[in-house]
C-alpha cells in the first residue's frame, strides 16, 4: 500500500494519542534512513520507503504505565517487568489502532541468533530526529587512544533521562517523497562537552551524571531511580517491599534470573 502524507500522519497521530498519556514518545522514520548508515548485514529487510516508528519511554512512563501495570497484576513472572510492561502496552496499542495491518514490532532487548540486536536502537533514534547519537567519531581528535568509547543518545528535552524501547515497522505503508528526514537536535555541540559526555557515560555511568549533560525538563522520580539503581537481581525484592509481586514465588524466582541477565533502564 502506498501511503500519502495524510496516512502517515494518521498512523503517527494514533500512536501519539495511545502512548503519550502513558509516558511514551514516538518518532517516524523511513527504513532507508536507517539502512543508509549501516552495513548490509545490519539492514532491515524492507524497501527503503517503508514507514517505521521508534518508541521512547520518557521519565513519566514509570508512574503512568509501569506502576499501574504492576498494580493491575498483569505481570506474569516470565521476563523483566519493564520489558513486559512495554511489550504489553505496545502490542495492545498496535492491535487496537491498526487491526488487520501488518506491523512488525521489534523491542530493544531482542537479539538475533547471532546475538546481535534485532535493531540498533540508538541509530534508529538518531535518524528519526528524536535524539542525537553521540559517538567517538563525532569528536575531532578524540583523546582516547587505548580504549573504545561507546556512544550514547541525548534527548533535546530529557537529556539522558529516557530510553529507546521499540521499533514498529509498517510493512505495507510507504512514506511519500514529502516525508523529509529531520536532523536531531545537536544538544552537545562542543568538543569539550562531547568528551565529557562520553567519559561520564563510559567511565562513571553508575552516578548517572551523563544524563544531565543538558538541563532536562524532567528526570526520573526518586522511586524510579531507586528501581534502576538497584542491582537487577534485587529488583523483585524491592518491588515486593513496595507491595507488588506478593504472589507466584516460583515464577518470580524464574523471572529474577531473567531480570539479572537483562536488567536495564
Amino acid at each position: 500500500m502506498a501511503a500519502s502524507s495524510d496516512s502517515v500522519e494518521k498512523i503517527t497521530g494514533a500512536l501519539e494519542e495511545s502512548l503519550s498519556g502513558l509516558g511514551f514518545e514516538v518518532h517516524p522514520l523511513k527504513v532507508g534512513w536507517y539502512n543508509a548508515v549501516l552495513p548490509p548485514s545490519l539492514a532491515l529487510s524492507y524497501p527503503d520507503d517503508t514507514l517505521a516508528v521508534v518508541v521512547f519511554s520518557t521519565p513519566s512512563m514509570f508512574e503512568k504505565a509501569f506502576l499501574p501495570f504492576l498494580e493491575g497484576q498483569a505481570f506474569q513472572g516470565v521476563s523483566d517487568p519493564i520489558d513486559q510492561c512495554v511489550r504489553q502496552t505496545v502490542h495492545c496499542m498496535s492491535v487496537h489502532c491498526f487491526p488487520g495491518q501488518q506491523v512488525e514490532v521489534i523491542y530493544d532487548y531482542e537479539l538475533m541468533p547471532s546475538r546481535r540486536p534485532r535493531f540498533l536502537a540508538q541509530t534508529a533514534a538518531h535518524v528519526s530526529g528524536g535524539a542525537f547519537y553521540y559517538q567517538q567519531s563525532d569528536i575531532i581528535e578524540p583523546p582516547w587512544t587505548d580504549r573504545k568509547m561507546f556512544g550514547v543518545c541525548v534527548h533535546p528535552r530529557f537529556g539522558g533521562w529516557f530510553a529507546i524501547r521499540a521499533l514498529l515497522v509498517f510493512a505495507d505503508v510507504r512514506g511519500g517523497s514529502d516525508m523529509l528526514q529531520p536532523l536531531p537536535v545537536d544538544c552537545v555541540p562542543s568538543r569539550e562537552g562531547r568528551i565529557k559526555l562520553l567519559e561520564a557515560f563510559n567511565l562513571h555511568w553508575q552516578d548517572w551524571s551523563y544524563r544531565d549533560i543538558v538541563p532536562p525538563v524532567e528526570t526520573y522520580s526518586q522511586r524510579q531511580r531507586d528501581y534502576f539503581s538497584c542491582p537487577p537481581s534485587e529488583r523483585f525484592a524491592l518491588l515486593r517491599s513496595w507491595g507488588f509481586l506478593q504472589r507466584k514465588e516460583g515464577a518470580d524466582q524464574t523471572a529474577e534470573t531473567q531480570i539479572t541477565l537483562n536488567g536495564h533502564g
